[in-house]
């Protein structure tokens, strides 16, 4: 089964609908401006690629933070898209900030979120000061499996991607011209010395993306999956970790003690008053 035909789209209708949305979600809550955390991976490429046509160029800040074990070819890469767009951009480096807090105890994945979470307060504190929004850069797979750092690398103001599988973030990266070599490299959250996405789950963006769709979009059986020739045992570790997961992508759950409560019965739009 090949994910690029099952989940192939009209890339103009969904570009256009993207650049309009962002210009839209962005301007009425009172912004012009917006602020992206740029690895120089494919989900941070592509998100300034769109913002860059929604706001503008003189209004889209790219934040490149680079840690001391970070791949030299991420940050090439990062330098590479902010050249070929001429955005405003800013290297602050991380190091110092996130070994002044870690040390030799640590695990590589306590390190990685701390790491993302650097990157965070890093993106919220150049908000303020610049007046821009944090476009989050998370894409659906990854939310949809956990594959993230909560209030790290999954905080934002908003999203445009968070709706597209792994590889609809390639078909529609390559409608915006976004350089080859960043669409065909191999995906890495760029946390540790040659980390790769893939081999951490254990299992490929293109598997998983056809199995998430098929249990979540088309609504399809654990069983009526399997039959359609993927692994069981992977079927099933996929449906777990979206289960399990499920937490992360809500926000936090209030006790509720009075007639109205937050997200519970007090509930309005996020452009609430907005004129």
């Amino acid at each position: 089964m090949d994910p690029y035909k099952v989940l192939g789209f009209n890339e103009t209708v969904i570009a256009d609908y993207l650049i309009e949305f962002l210009r839209d979600e962005i301007e009425k809550v009172g912004f012009k401006k917006a602020v992206v955390g740029l690895s120089g991976g494919i989900d941070s490429s592509l998100v300034v690629y769109l913002l860059k046509e929604a706001l503008g160029k003189d209004n889209v800040y790219a934040l490149i933070m680079p840690y001391r074990l970070s791949s030299k070819e991420s940050t090439e890469d990062a330098f590479k898209v902010v050249n070929e767009l001429g955005i405003h951009y800013k290297t602050i480096e991380i190091t110092k900030m996130a070994d002044g807090y870690i040390d030799e105890s640590f695990n590589k994945v306590r390190i990685g979120n701390i790491l993302a979470r650097t990157r965070m307060i890093v993106l919220f504190d150049q908000s303020y000061d610049l007046s821009a929004l944090v476009v989050g850069t998370s894409n659906k797979t990854e939310l949809l499996l956990g594959y993230g750092t909560w209030y790290g690398d999954m905080a934002s103001s908003l999203n445009p991607i968070g709706d597209l599988y792994k590889t609809q973030v390639r078909i529609l990266s390559k409608h915006m011209d976004v350089p080859e070599n960043i669409i065909n490299k191999n995906p890495t959250a760029d946390l540790w010395v040659g980390q790769s996405d893939e081999e951490e789950l254990g299992f490929s963006y293109d598997e998983a993306d056809l199995i998430l769709y098929h249990l979540f979009d088309k609504r399809f059986s654990i069983d009526e999956v399997v039959n359609l020739g993927f692994s069981k045992k992977i079927v099933n570790g996929i449906f777990e970790r979206v289960r399990e997961n499920q937490f992360k992508r809500l926000p936090p759950i209030i006790a509720k003690v009075s007639r109205r409560s937050i997200n519970w019965d007090f509930r309005f739009l996020r452009d609430w008053g907005q004129v």
